[in-house]
């Protein structure tokens, strides 16, 4: 029975769970994927748990929020003058998106007073952690062609191309 190491196909089920940062915690459907160990990556906690692993073990996995979407980070909450924003889309609780001098300003709105908006600037999905139960279904070493074809598509995701 073959080892998870570097080039080799990995084939595994998994539920996996988020965390919210409310506490609330959801459960997504059992899943199966294959992907080329150390070439498709996958989040850090992720690859270290699978790591000389082998067909049939059962591993549980957490991955942290900086592994996945980022931290959540309260220095990104602001006061900001309502002064220079479209009024109609200023709602409590949704996003606000709007153009300003060339770049896209996005932000969740968090309070609406007289004159100003208290907002968020993290990403949606900031906080979100993760665990994963998971079987490793099967290994084995990937061929040349399958190799080159993961590092192309990796790297053109890399770059927002896939």
């Amino acid at each position: 029975m073959q080892d998870i190491t570097t080039d080799t196909v990995v084939r595994m089920k998994f539920v996996m769970q988020t965390h919210l940062p409310d506490g609330t915690v959801k459960e997504r459907p059992e899943e199966t994927i294959e992907f080329i160990f150390g070439v498709e990556r996958q989040p850090a906690s992720l690859e270290k748990a699978l790591e000389h692993a082998r067909p049939g073990d059962r591993i549980q996995v957490h991955i942290p929020p900086a592994e996945i979407y980022g931290d959540y980070d309260p220095v990104l909450v602001h006061e900001i003058p309502k002064e220079g924003l479209i009024k109609n889309r200023i709602k409590k609780g949704e996003f606000y998106r709007q153009m300003k001098k060339g770049s896209l300003v996005s932000f969740k709105v968090l309070e609406v007073r007289p004159d100003t908006v208290v907002v968020d600037f993290n990403k949606p999905m900031a906080g979100i952690a993760a665990s994963m139960d998971l079987e490793v279904l099967s290994v084995r070493e990937a061929s040349k062609k399958e190799i080159d074809a993961a590092i192309d598509a990796q790297n053109k995701r890399s770059i927002g191309c896939g």
